[in-house]
């Protein structure tokens, strides 16, 4: 039997569960700005983040839920602050890797490019994804992103440097 994966927008009460989620992914792979220490906020403070974005029409934080865990997320910031750069927005994903393969990315990107264009109004969003991360690269352009520079050095994890390439989807 096939999981079910539902995809909904994030609530309060998510804030442990998307803490413990932070702490999976990022201990899974090099690919996130964390590793396993993940987000280092407080439950309180989460909570707060995602209650800030209920009813925001410039932000949206998505979770993918699969046999009642959270599995994976998605988080698309407007830039309404700034009027020069207001048609922009980016986003951030993340998905476990007992989920991969499984069409998690796919629903989440496409939940979150929903709301980008039709409630943000952006016109450009934007990601920054490592280099080597074929996986995230390859769903990215089955959206139509499209490569757009290097940002070199972006990472250092110890001694260690890596490059992420900067994506633009024109929308």
């Amino acid at each position: 039997m096939a999981e079910t994966v539902v995809v909904r927008r994030a609530r309060g009460d998510d804030a442990g569960a998307l803490i413990d989620h932070t702490k999976i992914v990022g201990g899974e792979s090099d690919n996130l700005t964390f590793g396993s220490e993940g987000i280092q906020k407080t439950v309180e403070q989460e909570r707060e983040l995602i209650e800030s974005l209920v009813d925001s029409s410039s932000s949206i934080f998505l979770v993918a839920v699969m046999e009642g865990q959270i599995v994976g997320t998605c988080n698309f910031n407007a830039f309404v602050r700034h009027k020069r750069i207001s048609h922009r927005g980016e986003f951030g994903i993340a998905v476990q890797k007992r989920a991969w393969g499984k069409g998690v990315g796919t629903m989440l990107m496409t939940r979150m490019l929903d709301f980008a264009k039709r409630t943000a109004h952006v016109e450009v969003v934007s990601c920054e994804v490592r280099s080597d991360n074929l996986r995230a690269i390859a769903l990215y352009r089955k959206f139509g992103f499209e490569k757009v520079g290097t940002f070199h050095k972006f990472f250092k994890i110890g001694d260690t440097y890596a490059d992420c390439d900067l994506m633009n989807l024109y929308v």
